[in-house]
């Protein structure tokens, strides 16, 4: 993404983002000379467009997924709830929160699909699911039983995947090509990370979820 000569370039009018996504903060990386839209908790978005999609995951799962074949794709950042500090995965309170997963994750393919690609085609690349919320259930271990669960019941084909350990990570993906950048943070130089994803766990507890998905 970053340009041979050195120079930086000066920023082009960003391509129009896609139906629905119009309210993703987009904006000027000039690092690798392009437009990225970053989003946070709860967030998804799809593009066709040359840019980046860049998020910062602790406890909380990234799906990128693209068709490389009609050159569209975009990621989204979610958490499964946990009914207060529940010791461990009950078949009943896994169900009940991955109703949060299954949204998070179909609301992508959905958008994705609706814009030109196939299902068929579909390549999933996955990150996150930290251990960085201390003195809590592991959310970043239920996030990825939920994830890896999904992605082989539904017959989507992963390609690569950087998932678990202490740290919260940094991921930038570019749809058209299906590259990643991703950087381990092997320390956090504030908690704007722990408590951006305690307030959306928080919410997520609190809120029943609302409205259905159409299937593809």
């Amino acid at each position: 993404m970053r340009g041979g000569t050195g120079l930086a370039r000066t920023p082009a009018t960003p391509a129009p983002a896609l139906a629905g996504f119009e309210h993703v903060n987009r904006y000027w990386d000039g690092r690798n000379q392009t437009y990225a839209a970053k989003i946070l908790p709860g967030e998804y978005y799809v593009t066709t467009a040359d840019e980046l999609v860049v998020t910062v995951l602790g406890s909380c799962v990234a799906a990128c997924i693209r068709d490389p074949h009609f050159g569209i794709g975009g990621m989204n950042h979610f958490m499964l709830p946990v009914a207060g500090e529940l010791a461990g995965c009950t078949a009943t309170s896994l169900s009940s929160a991955a109703r949060y997963g299954n949204f998070a994750m179909e609301h992508l393919v959905n958008a994705i699909l609706k814009h030109g690609g196939r299902r068929d085609h579909l390549e999933v690349k996955l990150f996150g699911g930290g251990r960085i919320l201390s003195q809590m259930t592991d959310v970043g271990h239920r996030n990825i039983l939920f994830v890896r669960d999904y992605v082989q019941k539904e017959g989507l084909r992963v390609v690569a995947e950087d998932l678990g350990g202490p740290y919260p990570r940094k991921v930038l993906y570019h749809p058209l090509t299906g590259k990643v950048w991703m950087k381990k943070l092997r320390s956090l130089h504030n908690d704007t990370v722990v408590e951006r994803e305690r307030a959306y766990l928080s919410r997520l507890e609190r809120e029943p979820v609302a409205g259905s998905v159409e299937l593809f």
